[in-house]
Formats: C-alpha cells, structure tokens, sequence
C-alpha cells in the first residue's frame, strides 16, 4: 500500500510539473508566462529560430500532455472499471513519447549550452524512455501484463529525471557560485540577447568588441548565482549535463528497486497473463512476452494453481 502511494505521488509531481508549464505552448509570446519570455537567460537566442525552434515546439506541445495523462494509467480504478480509456490513453502515451524525444533530440544540440554530456545525456534518455515504451506495447500485445507494468512503469521514472534534475541543478549552480572556479563560454550574439545592448556587452565582455569580432564570437562568462542574468545562466549550463545524469541514475536505480520490492503485485500480474494468454492460445501460456525463462536462464514459470490449466 505504501509503494502504491510513492508512485501514486510521484505521478502527482510528473502532473503538477506538467500543469505548471501548460503555459510554455505559449512558445514565442511577449507575455511573461510565455517559453520565451520564461526560459533561462540566453535560451531563447537558439531556440527562437531554424531546427531548435521547430525541436522544442515539437518536444513542449507532446510531453506536457503526457505528463497529464501518464498518471492515470496508475489508477487501480481505471485500470479495472475504464479499460477502454486505459487502452486509448496508453496508446496515445506512447505515440506522443516517442514525438517528443524526436523533439528533444532535434533541440539538445543548444539546451543549456548543449555539451556533449548535455547531448549524450539527452540521448539515453531519449532511447531509454523510448525501448520501454515500444517493449511495455510488445507486451501487452502478448498479454504479459505483468512486464507490460514493469517496462511502462520505468519510462514513467525516466520521464520523471526531469524534474529531479532540475532540483539537481539549481543547488550544484548554487554551491558553485560560492567559488570562482567555475564558467563557461557563450557567443557574442548570445550575451547580446540577454543583456540587450550592445554597449553593455562590449563594457562586461571586451572580447565582443575588439576588430572583427561578429556574433559567433566567443566570450568566457563566470558561473555565478547573482545579479548578472549571464553569469546565471553560466552557472546552469555548467551544471545542466551532470545533474542530467545524476538525476538519470537515480531515477533508473529507483525504479528497478521499486519492482524488485514489489514481486507480489509482479506474481498477481503474471497468474492473469498465464490465464488470459491460455484462452487466447499464446504459448507458452504465462510466457509469451519478454520474461527471464523464455528469453533468459531462469527456471521455467510455473502458474501458482494447475486447476487453472483448464
């Protein structure tokens, strides 16, 4: 009962996340709610043109409904009373999931500075999510619903990485703002649109105005909590990448723990696949989807009651 409460409120936080930035599909907006007006200073000066900005359009307009609708495939009473929503809804989860991560991908090259930690770990995530959404299909397809739990139950926790990553990387930015050990660079161009004029560039970051410099010219900025909206925006895209993957260790750790404490609800699952995959005449009946004896070296399943072999 308590299991069911922790991921219960963790699909709570995936929802109120969600509902906190519906107001982000105002992509390019002057009010202040609006992604471009609320994304992190210099942000927007990538995403508001050519493949980033069709990226992040892309990734906002499909996660956010699946961080509304996820949680509801967790409600025993839907699950039980409202098949037919649970179908539609998980169909409609999956396709949307995979849309999104071609998004991200498409906008990870620029997200926080875009280095190659930030990419890679955009990346994992992005075919982890994926793997377990298509393998959580496979085997409902096959009616082995207690794998189908397992595998849509650890793309919900990678899909949650985001939010644990943010709290990551708003305390690793503050920590390191204590030192002056830490920056990063950004173009001219960049600096130019979070500090609007050019003037206030060229006073802060001389690099940017010297002979022949142009907007792609690079300035090095410092990591650093404060009044500098450039400076702050450093010490998050210092951070960005690590707490991507720090938050995706958790996450991957966590759920794998939460499955492996809960083989009660795994051993229920798998009597009803073994009973529903007998009268559909999948063989081998209990098996027929991705489980460790039919595809592992687990000793072969055996249903808890033979009278059910009827």
């Amino acid at each position: 009962m308590i299991l069911t409460c922790l991921v219960i409120i963790f699909a709570g936080a995936i929802f109120g996340f969600s509902l906190a930035r519906l107001r982000y599909l105002n992509i390019s907006g002057s009010a202040k709610s609006s992604f471009a007006s609320s994304v992190a200073p210099g942000e927007w000066y990538w995403y508001s043109k050519g493949i980033y900005r069709l990226g992040i359009t892309i990734h906002l307009t499909t996660i956010l409904p699946v961080g509304l609708l996820m949680g509801w495939q967790f409600i025993p009473v839907i699950r039980h009373k409202f098949l037919l929503f649970h179908r539609i809804n998980g169909y409609l989860i999956s396709t949307l999931v995979v849309i999104s991560n071609v998004g991200a991908l498409m906008a990870a090259r620029r997200a926080f500075g875009g280095s190659l930690s930030t990419q890679a770990g955009s990346g994992v995530l992005a075919i982890i999510s994926t793997v377990s959404i298509v393998l959580a299909c496979y085997n409902i397809k096959q009616l082995q619903i207690d794998q189908h739990r397992a595998w849509m139950l650890r793309a919900m926790f990678y899909l949650g990485t985001i939010i644990t990553m943010r709290i990551i990387m708003i305390l690793a930015a503050l920590i390191i703002s204590k030192t002056s050990y830490y920056n990063t660079t950004m173009t001219c161009g960049e600096l130019l649109t979070i500090l609007d004029t050019s003037e206030k560039v060229h006073a802060s970051y001389p690099s940017c105005g010297e002979p022949g410099a142009t907007i792609h010219t690079l300035a090095i900025v410092q990591a650093k909590f404060g009044a500098h909206p450039e400076q702050l925006a450093s010490a998050l895209r210092v951070t960005f990448g690590m707490a991507l993957w720090m938050a995706l260790f958790l996450h991957a750790v966590g759920v794998e723990v939460y499955l492996g404490l809960t083989p009660g609800e795994n051993n229920r699952l798998r009597q009803i696949s073994y009973v529903k995959q007998l009268e559909r005449g999948l063989s081998p009946a209990g098996s027929a989807g991705l489980t460790s004896d039919r595809w592992g070296d687990a000793e072969p399943w055996q249903p808890r009651r033979k009278g059910m072999e009827k």
